[in-house]
């Protein structure tokens, strides 16, 4: 389906993964600080185009390294204000940050498949409407949370090997935004 027939307008709300999406991800390993974290090519300008196509733009990422004891809350919250403040230069928004703390298997496992960073956005702004929401992610635990909730999905390429299709696959975030804006 054609992302046009999808009717997306600026009520609709958009979920973005962070770690492969917005920035460079380190495989097998963290980002711990702010001096870590590197924007993937054109991300903040592509979030800066998607923001005004959104009523509201949510991070939500899993981020283990916390339950694992390599960095703390603190530490996480110092990456997202850098990478909000980031995207807020550019004529950006994130309307908030949701991350999962916990090892994979906690007993209330907020981690992607799961729907509980949704449930959580969904609190906190009532008028988000999962039937009308886009979801994008790089990894098949990202394309099944949107799915979950049905919302649509849209895949960044990435090296990890594919088992669940996204409803669009797109080569970057910024690709993804400059075809939302030719097409709505």
């Amino acid at each position: 389906m054609p992302i046009k027939d999808w009717n997306i307008d600026t009520t609709w709300s958009l979920f973005l993964d962070r770690d492969g999406v917005i920035n460079e991800r380190i495989f097998g390993g963290y980002i711990t600080e702010p001096k870590a974290f590197k924007f993937i090519e054109g991300a903040e300008e592509g979030i800066a185009l998607l923001s005004r196509a959104f009523h509201r733009v949510f991070v939500v990422t899993n981020q283990q390294g916390i339950g694992k004891g390599l960095m703390t809350e603190r530490n996480l919250l110092e990456i997202h204000t850098y990478m909000s403040n980031q995207i807020h230069l550019t004529g950006g928004k994130i309307d908030k940050c949701y991350f999962a703390p916990n090892l994979k298997g906690a007993e209330d496992d907020l981690r992607k498949p799961n729907s509980g960073m949704a449930e959580l956005a969904k609190l906190e702004f009532p008028e988000v409407d999962f039937e009308r929401c886009v979801m994008v992610g790089d990894t098949d635990t990202d394309i099944e949370f949107g799915k979950k909730l049905g919302m649509k999905t849209v895949r960044v390429k990435t090296k990890e090997p594919i088992g669940i299709e996204a409803d669009l696959t797109v080569d970057d975030l910024n690709s993804f935004a400059k075809l939302i804006t030719h097409e709505i």
